[in-house]
């Protein structure tokens, strides 16, 4: 009997680009929104609006076409279900996510979902049967730019986050997601707990400038960062801006000014290594006019370290300076914790797949650590995981309309997709 390895090199098949492409074309014109001050066009598709609606409607549709069976759980992640010649043994998943950021582009998350569907598509043409399933996914909530809790579907699936926790979750209106879900006609009924596949492979832009700098073609990466959010509620007290001495001022906003420059103080002297990462994403004061003091401050804290331990170090550090500048600026520091995940490593074995496959397309490869957070880092706690990253033009900017990745860019990350799923769907056992 012949090796795999010889009848994938006589056999391998490659996707339709163009036609990969212009699904995400089509997927990007939902939701789609002119920038003010760029002038380009870039998505707005955030979990459980009308858009993600109306996004997710239409890739159910194309899951449907494929004759897929298609399952929606009580999270509203989609599943869509190739059978294989054993339907008894463990699906391989591929997925990602198609919710997006009030300012994205066309790419992010988009190209895994979209690429799996196109690695379907590919597999029945060549009328190619695989011994186990392949499944299709799409997970809810994933950015957390809506609910400020990221991963939010995948995490439930993988048993991180209670359901009942994750339905109660509510946006900056109040709105929960139950309640979006059954809005937008995706509160499933399927269990949310996620049987174990035998593997997961999710494809996605890099969202960073490393792979297009060293002019490489892909990323093998090998796991994800550690990831904290922080909500803050900061209050003083208001005054008048003309009348109220700067020495007997309760100033929520000079507090929050000062922890976002310790923040970068933090970062700059590489006491916790130069890997270390914070932001300020967020800041509202209230009653936000432009001659009283603020009361209150609401504001964020993103901070990333591809080791744990590390930023646990840098969290204590950080919590410790709020009650800081509490006592110094006489004002009330409450801080929440909205998000918080571990470093993750990637299966060794699926990280030796996108490698040797990547080498026998004749593509250039790179190891590399994930610096944003991924569906693929929830998937890692109940089976193998793992991704191929596809590098992004313009220093690899995400998060904008500017995202952009190129036909080829985008055909080779799913070619390889496509090579790594099929051998894990070929592998023996249950």
């Amino acid at each position: 009997m012949k090796r795999y390895d010889e009848r994938m090199t006589a056999t391998r098949l490659s996707i339709d680009a163009d036609r990969l492409y212009a699904s995400l074309d089509a997927l990007g014109r939902i939701g789609a929104y002119q920038d003010e001050h760029s002038g380009l066009v870039g998505v707005r598709r955030l979990a459980l609006t009308a858009e993600d609606g109306a996004g997710r409607r239409h890739v159910v549709e194309q899951m449907r076409a494929l004759g897929l069976s298609v399952t929606i759980d009580r999270i509203g992640n989609v599943y869509a279900r190739r059978e294989g010649r054993d339907p008894r043994a463990k699906p391989v998943l591929m997925g990602s996510h198609i919710d997006s950021v009030a300012t994205a582009g066309r790419f992010d998350g988009c190209l895994g979902v979209l690429g799996g569907l196109e690695v379907v598509r590919t597999l029945d043409e060549a009328k190619r049967a695989t011994r186990r399933p392949i499944v299709v996914a799409f997970f809810t909530e994933e950015e957390g730019a809506r609910f400020s809790t990221d991963m939010l579907g995948s995490a439930v699936a993988a048993r991180r986050i209670a359901l009942d926790k994750a339905w109660a979750l509510t946006d900056r209106a109040g709105k929960t997601v139950k309640g979006e879900l059954e809005a937008i006609g995706f509160l499933g009924d399927a269990p949310v707990e996620l049987d174990p596949p035998h593997a997961y492979v999710e494809c996605h832009i890099e969202q960073g400038p490393m792979l297009r700098a060293a002019n490489v073609d892909l990323g093998v990466v090998t796991g994800v960062q550690a990831i904290a959010w922080h909500e803050l509620v900061i209050t003083g007290r208001s005054a008048h801006a003309g009348t109220t001495p700067m020495e007997l001022r309760r100033d929520p906003g000079v507090a929050a000014a000062r922890i976002q420059l310790y923040l970068r103080a933090m970062v700059l002297s590489k006491r916790y290594t130069k890997q270390l990462r914070a932001t300020v994403g967020v800041t509202q004061y209230l009653p936000g006019l432009v001659n009283v003091v603020p009361n209150r401050v609401h504001t964020t804290v993103n901070i990333r370290h591809p080791d744990d331990a590390v930023l646990k170090r840098a969290l204590d550090e950080l919590v410790a300076f709020y009650a800081t500048i509490a006592k110094e600026e006489r004002v009330e520091v409450q801080h929440k914790v909205t998000a918080r995940t571990p470093n993750i490593a990637f299966a060794p074995r699926v990280q030796e797949l996108v490698a040797k496959h990547a080498t026998a397309r004749g593509l250039s490869q790179q190891r590399i650590v994930s610096g944003a957070g991924h569906d693929a880092q929830e998937m890692a706690a109940v089976c193998p995981a793992g991704m191929v990253f596809v590098p992004g033009e313009y220093e690899g900017i995400s998060h904008n309309p500017r995202e952009f990745s190129t036909k080829e860019q985008c055909a080779n990350g799913v070619n390889v997709m496509l090579d790594v799923v099929v051998e894990l769907a070929e592998e023996e056992g249950v």
